[in-house]
Parts: C-alpha cells; structure tokens; sequence
C-alpha cells in the first residue's frame, strides 16, 4: 500500500492526501516538476513518501478530490457540468494539466465545455458564474470570469433591445422597450400567456435579468460593469443604474455581507443617479436612493454630488422625505438634522440665481415644509438649541409670511424639553420675526409661561410698532384693501372678518365701501393698542415683583419704556 501512496499532499496544512505520484505526474506537469525537485534535494520526505504543501487551491480539498479522481480514472470518472466547471478548469490550471502531458487532459475538456456556453440556457450560464465565486482569484485571472460575463452579456443582448439597455440616460429614458426573456424566445406562441412570468418581475422587459444576477456576488457584478465601461463614472446607462440600484436594495439588510466590498458598484450607481436626475428620478426617489446607498460607504465625492441633485429639487420634497434617521448615533438626535442643513444651503443658493418671481414661489414653499419639519422633530430630547436654530435660520424671512408655524414650532420645543435655561430659551426665540406674527399668536407668545418676560414684552412692543406703520394715504388703503380681500389672506389671516365684534361674512365684507373698510380697521388697531397697553403694564409688574422677591432693588426708572 504504501508503494502506491508515495506522494503525501497538504492542502493549507488542514486537509491531507495520498497520492500515487507517478499516476498524478502523468496528468500534472506542476506536479511533475514538484516531485522530480524534491527528490533531488531529498527535503520533504517522511518514510519514503514526498510532502508537497500546497497553499490556495482552486476549490480546496473538494476540488483536489475531484482533479485525483479524474487522474485515477484515467482521464474520466467525473461528469462536468455547470457546477463545477469552474473549479476544474481553475485546478486544471493551477496544475498545468495540458494536453502535452495527455491528449484528453483536465484543461482540454472544460476548455471545449465552456466553449458551449452561447449554447447554454440563462439559468445555467448565471448558475456557472456564481460558481466562480468560491474561486473568484483563481478565476479572474485565468480569464474564466471575463468569458462567462461575456456570455451573460451575448444572452441579454439576445433578449433585450441592446440599444436602451447600455445606451446613456437620456436616450434610454424617453424610449419604450418591446422584447422577451430567454425562456419566452424559446416560443413566440405562447409569450402571451407567459408575460406575466419570472422573468419579467421587474419594471419593463429590458429589466428581466435584474433579479436573477441580484444572486451574484459584488466582485462578479463590478467585473460585468467594468467590461461594459461603466464603472464609477463613466455610467450614463439609465437601465444598468436602475439594475445597481435593485441590486443593493436585495444587499442593504443583510448583515453579513460586507458593505466595503459594494462601494464601488454603490459610487456608481450614484453617478448613474446624477447624470438622469432631471430626467428620470423624482425627489422622493432620490431620497430614497440616498437611504440605501448610504449604508454602503459612498465616497465623499458622490455624497456631496447627490445631495446637490436633492437641493436643487428639496421643495419638491415631502415632510417625511426629510425624516432620515441618523442611524445609531442616537447622541446627535434621532433625525439627521445636519443632512437637511446641507441640503437647504444648496437650495438657498441655487434660488438665489433663479428667476425672481419663480424663487419667491419656490422658497415660501420651502418654508412651510421647514416649519413642519421642525415641529415633528421638536421632541427629539437629543436635539440641541443650536441645531434647531441651524435649521429655523437656514431660510431667510422671505420664506415666510408669516411665523406662526415656526412659533408653534418653538412652543412644541419647549414643551418638551422643560429643563432648558433661560438663556436657552431666550436665544431659541431669535429665529422669531415679531412683526410677522399674527395677534392671536402674539397673545399666545404673551400669555406663555415658558416664554422669556423680555421675549413677550419685545414681540408686543414689535406688534405695536407694526401697527403704527398702518397706512395712511388712499393708494395705500386701497392697495391694503385688495390683499386683505384676496383669497389667501382670509384663510390664513382673517384679523378683520373672524375677531370678535366683526363676525361677518366675506359676502358682506366685500359690499362696503371703502371709507367704511378703513373705519372699521382702526377701530380694530385702536383694541389692539388697548390690549398691547393692558398685557405691556402687566409684564412690567410681573417683572418689579420678581426682582423683588429677589433682593433687587431697582426703580421704575431702570426699565425701558414699554407703552
């Protein structure tokens, strides 16, 4: 027995075989060099048997198994197929098994084996590519990779309009594609009853291979980009960026993949995303796009590059597009406030260079969403003043009429962070413009107990300001007149036709003249300074009793005059 097994075989010092080193010398000319070194240098023996280590082999002690039993069998005994062709024809080539050593050799076999690959049915070709996975070293640089990507290509091209599925985005997006799946070509007859099959899950028929190569691994995937000359960017491919984008979504929730290995196939589908932006994505998709990609390690690069694409577009954007959580850094606040900063100096800037009548739109549409925004994120106890007041200042004061949603924004604030100094809460009123806050608002802003004294007395004596530079020219009241009838200001301000004492329809308003208008609106102003009057003396009370009760001994004199 031992005459037979002299040649001792280690594979990555774990698995061990024994071999008959002339019948293996016979098929391998690597092992033939191997054996006929050692014996010269006598070194690696043990009992008259030869040691060869051998580190890294295609397939390991399986694919080891599979080469000797074809050597033991001379030249047959195992069945190729599409599972293990790839681990043959790498350990064929590890071992130099030519057919100058024998005819009909392990190399020459899966040689004319994958030669029948444009033969093979989709399913097979894909199956055969993803068995080059457990040998993908090996396989990339014996070239079996490059062939069998090529042969998954030839087979798309077969079953798709080649013409949009690698043309560049703006082509591929306006165009309709009409074509079918491998396993429909095989019988027009019936493509019919079968459209609704496997194959075409995806959204259109070029994108019914979409699912099938998800099956693949990130290094086969970059092979197949890279070989149509679209990787990072260079992709202007609509369909290949749509199918990047399926891929990673099928990749973002598994946990033991890891997500370095998809930064490359990740930064390209974001310049693929870049390039068709205006044309083929929405914002809400965008967003989208952000969400999963970020969890894939993009580069700075490509971040900055999509986040400029969501600012252009941000008041498109919808309350819950802006939600994004931070994801674990629980320290910062749930939300990740900083990325809506960065995206509102992108749109900002990019109004500024806008039309002028197109910006107002635009911004004021903005500053609705903001408001929004910051009321639902007020109650995170881990967002700061600052970054409450990063987001609120990020929109200048043309973004709003008016700043009742943002008061309201401040109120939730402060309700749910009760701790806050009153320095804090001093400095978080800033954001507030007192002359564009409604008098119901006011009153509320006054009647607060969780606002500032000063806050209330500036903001009143803000509205009395305001109501003192009431126009007092006929142009002026006229033109006062034609905005306060509009549409628009009865809905959002209705001061004249809702407070009590002129409870009228909008019916009846509209039939007065305007001399009678202007009557009843002084009458108005004149409550409203009563009132300004009546709540200012009781602030300054409000505040002598406190110090007071403090030890302070300040007179009347050391305040400012309110009224």
């Amino acid at each position: 027995m031992s005459l037979l097994c002299d040649l001792q075989i280690n594979l990555d010092h774990e698995f061990t075989f024994f071999v008959n080193q002339d019948l293996m010398s016979e098929y391998s000319g690597f092992l033939k060099k191997t054996i006929k070194q050692s014996s010269k240098k006598k070194k690696n023996h043990k009992n008259g048997r030869i040691i060869i280590q051998l580190q890294d082999f295609p397939g390991g002690p399986e694919g080891f198994n599979l080469v000797s039993r074809f050597c033991y069998s001379n030249a047959g005994g195992i069945s190729i197929d599409v599972s293990n062709v790839s681990i043959l024809y790498c350990a064929s080539q590890f071992l130099e098994m030519t057919k100058i050593l024998c005819s009909s050799n392990l190399s020459l076999q899966t040689e004319k084996f994958l030669e029948g690959m444009f033969y093979w049915s989709w399913n097979d070709i894909v199956s055969c590519l993803k068995s080059c996975e457990q040998v993908f070293s090996h396989a990339d640089s014996y070239g079996l990779v490059d062939k069998l990507v090529f042969g998954v290509l030839a087979k798309i091209a077969q079953n798709s309009d080649m013409s949009q599925v690698f043309a560049s985005s703006s082509t591929s997006s306006s165009a309709s594609a009409s074509s079918m799946s491998p396993e429909t070509a095989k019988n027009r007859s019936d493509s019919d009853k079968r459209s609704t099959s496997r194959s075409f899950s995806c959204k259109t028929s070029n994108e019914w291979w979409f699912d099938d190569m998800s099956s693949l691994g990130p290094k086969i995937i970059e092979k197949l980009i890279k070989n149509l000359g679209a990787f990072d960017e260079n992709n202007d491919s609509l369909v290949l960026t749509r199918f990047l984008l399926h891929y990673l979504k099928t990749k973002v929730h598994n946990k033991s993949n890891n997500k370095l290995e998809y930064s490359g196939l990740a930064n390209t589908a974001v310049q693929g995303v870049i390039f068709a932006a205006k044309t083929a994505f929405s914002c809400r998709k965008i967003f989208w796009v952000l969400r999963v990609l970020s969890g894939f390690s993009i580069s700075k690069e490509s971040r900055t590059g999509l986040e400029t694409v969501l600012g252009e577009m941000l008041d498109q954007a919808k309350l819950d597009d802006l939600l994004i959580p931070t994801g674990g850094k629980r320290e910062k606040g749930f939300y990740d406030v900083d990325l809506v900063v960065r995206l509102l100096k992108v749109f900002v800037r990019n109004c500024s260079s806008a039309e002028e009548e197109d910006e107002s739109l635009r911004i004021r549409r903005m500053g609705k969403l903001i408001d929004e925004y910051l009321r639902e994120i007020s109650p995170d106890q881990n967002l700061k003043v600052s970054k409450f007041l990063e987001v609120a200042e990020s929109l200048p004061d043309s973004a709003r009429d008016w700043f009742d949603g943002l008061f309201r924004a401040i109120d939730i604030y402060l309700e749910s962070h009760p701790n806050l100094s009153s320095e804090d809460r001093t400095k978080l009123c800033r954001c507030l413009n007192y002359k564009r806050l409604t008098l119901e608002t006011c009153k509320q802003l006054a009647k607060n107990p969780k606002i500032p004294p000063n806050i209330a007395v500036q903001a009143l004596k803000s509205q009395q300001l305001s109501n003192e530079a009431l126009p007092h020219s006929r142009e002026d009241k006229i033109k006062l007149n034609k905005t306060r009838n509009s549409r628009k200001y009865v809905e959002e301000k209705p001061i004249l036709v809702r407070l009590k004492g002129f409870e009228m329809s909008d019916k009846l308003v509209d039939g007065f003249e305007d001399d009678i208008r202007v009557n009843l609106e002084r009458r108005h102003w004149n409550k409203v300074m009563d009132h300004s009057e009546k709540v200012c003396k009781e602030k300054k009370s409000e505040l002598v009793s406190r110090l007071v009760r403090h030890g302070h001994t300040h007179t009347s004199s050391n305040f400012p005059r309110l009224c």
